[in-house]
């Protein structure tokens, strides 16, 4: 697929970029793009969750009624979890949420989540560009001239620029990463993907092996 590379104006600069199949035309894998989502979800989780049980409340451990002849049920300890202000039954505890994935599949997951949105014209090149200071206003002013203001939109940079990360985290609905960042979950997340020259230039140097 050949796409238009086009200035920070949204004009055309008669450049012209051939997306690769391998990354961009693959036959895409939902259960590898589901696996990917759910451990970026995974790995966000704190997981610092905790409630305590009953050896863990503080209260008086002893017994509070006679064990027969109250015509009621037995009871050792004010900690019960049946009473109020007792311990939880099988309440969270802290636990780590991550888990492993191959390399390959996540590989494969991001490159079917790309080919995705390249069916959908939701990818747009431009040229590589920077701004002298943040501002907010330059910002806005690029995503309009792509016409994607009002939609959820992913800048992916080659490397880090402050001036441009900084110009674009007041705005909502669009996001600036880098290509070391890019992840399967981003990807299907936003509704168009904007690369600058550079940075897609290096990820097309990568091959599913």
């Amino acid at each position: 697929m050949e796409i238009a590379v086009l200035n920070t104006a949204g004009k055309e600069t008669g450049k012209k970029v051939n997306l690769k199949d391998s990354i961009f035309g693959v036959e895409p894998n939902n259960h590898a793009i589901y696996l990917d989502v759910k451990q970026y979800l995974a790995n966000n989780r704190q997981g610092t969750h905790k409630s305590k049980h009953r050896g863990e409340i503080s209260g008086s451990t002893r017994k509070i009624k006679r064990q027969k002849g109250t015509g009621g049920a037995r009871a050792g300890s004010i900690k019960n979890p049946l009473f109020r202000g007792g311990g939880r039954i099988f309440g969270p505890q802290p636990r780590d949420y991550s888990f492993k994935l191959n390399k390959k599949v996540k590989q494969l997951a991001r490159f079917s989540a790309l080919t995705y949105k390249a069916k959908d014209n939701a990818i747009m090149v431009v040229e590589d560009f920077t701004y002298e200071a943040p501002k907010t206003r330059e910002h806005l002013s690029l995503l309009n001239s792509l016409n994607i203001r009002d939609k959820k939109s992913l800048v992916v940079l080659n490397e880090q620029n402050k001036n441009i990360s900084l110009s674009s985290r007041n705005l909502q609905g669009t996001k600036v990463i880098t290509l070391s960042e890019l992840n399967t979950y981003e990807i299907m997340k936003a509704a168009n993907i904007v690369f600058v020259e550079s940075s897609l230039n290096n990820l097309q140097k990568e091959e599913i092996n």
